[in-house]
């Protein structure tokens, strides 16, 4: 999936596409995690607050993801973290870094690329990281940097590649329907006028 969209994009490009962030509900509860369905569907990561980026021809690795670190003591709370190499090894990255390295290699990973995908609008908090790692590029524009001059909705490419579905997937939604049909069934034999 990351290859047929990597495919799809210009040359000289970078697509940013985020994964969603755990919400809180109250105090120091979380509402039930639910990962973002296009970085989702792009990884099969199902951990907050990691950033993937799609870099195609890049010498050094193409699929660059960032993500929180191992940390024992919170994983006792919230459950295993793949970590960086982690990802790496389980989720097919070419390269993974810490969140924490986000400010400082991102605009690293921008520079020089012509066109940005990324999907403004759908996180503001993001939207603003970004037009901050834009204009980190364009400051040091006299000593030969260069920042993306094109930002580019990844929404149309990606939505349309999620609505054609591979045979595994059919199948797997052919079952889920059947499953959902046979409970429907039971329940509506359980029920009394």
């Amino acid at each position: 999936r990351r290859q047929q969209l990597m495919d799809q994009m210009s040359p000289g490009s970078v697509a940013v596409i985020p994964s969603a962030k755990e919400v809180a509900r109250n105090r120091d509860v979380e509402y039930p995690f639910r990962q973002d369905s296009d970085f989702y569907y792009l990884t099969g990561f199902n951990e907050p607050d990691a950033l993937l980026l799609l870099i195609p021809g890049r010498n050094e690795g193409q699929v660059v993801m960032f993500c929180r670190a191992r940390d024992p003591e919170m994983e006792i709370w919230n459950g295993y973290r793949a970590g960086p190499e982690g990802v790496c090894n389980q989720y097919g990255m070419d390269q993974a870094y810490g969140v924490a390295d986000i400010e400082e290699r991102v605009p690293q990973l921008l520079q020089g690329s012509e066109r940005l995908y990324y999907s403004i609008g759908t996180d503001e908090a993001l939207d603003g990281q970004v037009r901050d790692w834009l204009n980190s590029i364009r400051k040091q524009a006299r000593m030969g940097a260069v920042a993306p001059g094109e930002i580019v909705m990844l929404d149309h490419l990606l939505h349309e590649m999620r609505l054609f579905k591979a045979d595994d997937e059919v199948e797997m939604m052919r079952e889920a329907g059947r499953i959902s049909a046979e409970a429907h069934v039971r329940a509506m034999q359980q029920c009394k006028p």
